[in-house]
């Protein structure tokens, strides 16, 4: 009998607490001593470890903001006071628009791309004669245009610095 009037008490710890606070304390709340001698005035079948959980539901609904510590005292919070902010910084408030005006679409990503002048465009297009493909042009095509040919030039080096030249040793005859 005992255990389930403790269960049914566990569950309406917070609502006894309310009824306490709203009976006690009419302008500066109730303390916790006060609050249990209420609760244990209307109900006769108390858990034993009645006092501490008591304290559980007070420290957790003071962590809520269901309850107000103040002085001692728990009180309920006026609903004019401003809700517990969240963690982190607040966002800047968004300034408001007048009426019928559109909102602007947000920037785009990334640097904005230079202005381009099509006058310049045609200018440079007319000096250079003709439009030359990117690039570095061709190995073969350069050594064409400065008149050797590959077969003149000889022996294709290596990569990297050529070896020391080597005086040629003279064998003595004897």
């Amino acid at each position: 009998m005992a255990t389930a009037a403790a269960e049914e008490g566990n569950g309406a710890y917070p609502e006894m607490i309310m009824e306490a606070i709203a009976e006690l304390g009419e302008g500066g709340g109730a303390d916790k001593a006060a609050i249990s001698n209420y609760i244990e005035s209307k109900q006769k079948d108390l858990p034993p470890d009645h006092s501490s959980l008591l304290a559980t539901h007070l420290d957790r609904m003071k962590e809520n903001g269901e309850l107000l510590l103040v002085d001692g005292n728990y009180t309920k919070p006026a609903s004019s006071t401003l809700a517990k902010r969240g963690r982190g910084r607040p966002p800047k408030p968004k300034p408001e628009l007048a009426a019928g005006a559109e909102v602007p679409s947000p920037r785009p990503r990334g640097r904005p791309p230079k202005p381009k002048d099509p006058l310049a465009d045609a200018v440079a297009k007319v000096a250079s004669g003709f439009p030359r493909p990117r690039g570095r042009p061709p190995k073969a095509d350069r050594a064409a245009d400065s008149g050797t040919s590959a077969a003149v030039v000889g022996v294709k080096r290596g990569r990297g610095r050529p070896p020391k030249v080597k005086p040629a040793l003279v064998a003595e005859a004897v």
